[in-house]
């Protein structure tokens, strides 16, 4: 409590010296809710998760919790989260079922696969596969396709993890189909393909497609594992995701087995999806590693509203990234009418290692007052997260929900006024 006020009042200081102390009204009423201020501050610390408007134009900001869940699925959660639920009870039978069953059998209508799997994360439905299908044995890839993403998360390591053998083939920037064939041996388990969805390769680059890789797979009699990345179900229409492969159309192409990520592009819980042939998938779902990775109810449910959102072709929050222009101008001016804000051109992205570089254009508000408003917003509540650019704080709503604007608009307000 002491370090807090001590440092509440240097900032006070800090703004009196500034202003000349001239203003004793303005001391006054920054004296009468220091102790409000305190508080909130050493509640904030205490360490409890808190809400946040994300109005940086990252979606898939992974420091926030990456993808938001449609309001209309967390309307549905409640019910199920504070009573029991059917989770791995049939109740035409009255006997225990399997707490896969709903999300396979909404996948397989998604991708048109033969069966699918969930698990805790994208990184557990690789770590599954290798080790039911590889253990032992040579997984081939690229050198090219040996990424590490965010946490360190490295392929050659989780290879080693799973107790596969990693075999590079080709090199950083180009790849071949005769170089996968030439490494086939009696000692493949799989062929496998990792979409870098993190960075991008430009200029004398190759590589093999999806397409090319499973009709070698099936001539050497190998399967072909793609590590989609960022759960894409079906293909979406945004340039900025033109050549990102989605699980529909790697399934079509043959492959074997497809996994990613459940709390990116496709919009729903931290999960991990595996999609593919009905034979692998129930190695994959009878390995010992599969109990330590299957997600609980609180996933699953909000995993099964999100395929549901996804099979009636509702909008998710990622359709907010390309908003029809009238209502988006009209949400910039009235924002900017209740904060003074100008409205300027910015880019939003993707995020969470989808479509890098490929920026989104559009419009945000800009806001002068720099690194001290910043700080002021972020300790609004609920906190408000902007960027700066060139001197002023930019807040992006195209990654803010409609409902939650008139709270920004307060929240830009007050701390404009601090």
């Amino acid at each position: 409590m002491r370090e807090h006020l001590r440092r509440a009042l240097d900032l006070l200081r800090a703004r009196l010296a500034d202003d000349g102390g001239r203003d004793r009204c303005e001391l006054e009423r920054q004296l009468e809710g220091l102790a409000e201020r305190v508080d909130e501050r050493l509640r904030r610390e205490a360490g409890r998760l808190r809400r946040v408007l994300n109005a940086t134009g990252i979606l898939l900001h992974t420091n926030l919790g990456r993808a938001p869940l449609p309001r209309a699925v967390t309307a549905e959660l409640p019910a199920l989260l504070n009573s029991y639920c059917d989770l791995e009870y049939d109740l035409e039978t009255g006997r225990r079922g399997e707490r896969n069953r709903r999300a396979e059998r909404l996948l397989k209508q998604l991708t048109g696969a033969e069966a699918g799997l969930v698990v805790n994360n994208n990184a557990g439905a690789l770590v599954l596969i290798l080790a039911a299908l590889a253990a032992s044995k040579e997984v081939v890839i690229s050198r090219g396709e040996l990424i590490e993403i965010g946490g360190s998360f490295r392929i050659p390591e989780i290879l080693t993890a799973a107790g596969a053998r990693l075999v590079e083939v080709g090199t950083t920037n180009r790849t071949r189909p005769a170089d996968y064939a030439a490494a086939i041996g009696s000692e493949t388990a799989l062929l496998l393909k990792v979409h870098p969805s993190n960075y991008r390769m430009t200029g004398f680059v190759g590589s093999v497609a999806a397409e090319e890789l499973v009709e070698l797979g099936r001539r050497h009699g190998r399967p072909v594992v793609v590590d989609e990345g960022s759960g894409l179900l079906r293909p979406h229409p945004a340039p900025q995701l033109s050549d990102h492969p989605s699980f529909q159309e790697l399934v079509t192409a043959g492959c074997d087995l497809v996994c990613g990520s459940g709390d990116k592009l496709l919009g729903g819980p931290q999960a991990g999806l595996i999609a593919g042939r009905r034979e692998l998938v129930e190695c994959c779902r009878r390995h010992p590693l599969y109990r330590a990775l299957r997600p609980d109810r609180m996933a699953f449910a909000a995993l099964e509203a999100v395929l549901r959102h996804h099979l009636a072709g509702r909008p998710l929050p990622i359709d907010r990234l390309w908003p029809e222009g009238a209502e988006h101008r009209a949400r910039l001016r009235k924002a900017a009418a209740g904060t003074g804000a100008e409205i300027v051109t910015a880019d939003a992205f993707l995020g969470g290692g989808a479509a890098p570089e490929r920026p989104i254009p559009g419009q945000a508000l800009a806001l002068p007052g720099g690194d001290e408003l910043l700080q002021r917003l972020r300790e609004a509540d609920p906190p408000v997260v902007g960027y700066l650019r060139e001197g002023r704080l930019i807040l992006d709503l195209r990654t803010v929900d409609p409902a939650d604007d008139a709270a920004l608009v307060a929240a830009v307000r007050a701390a404009a006024l601090e």
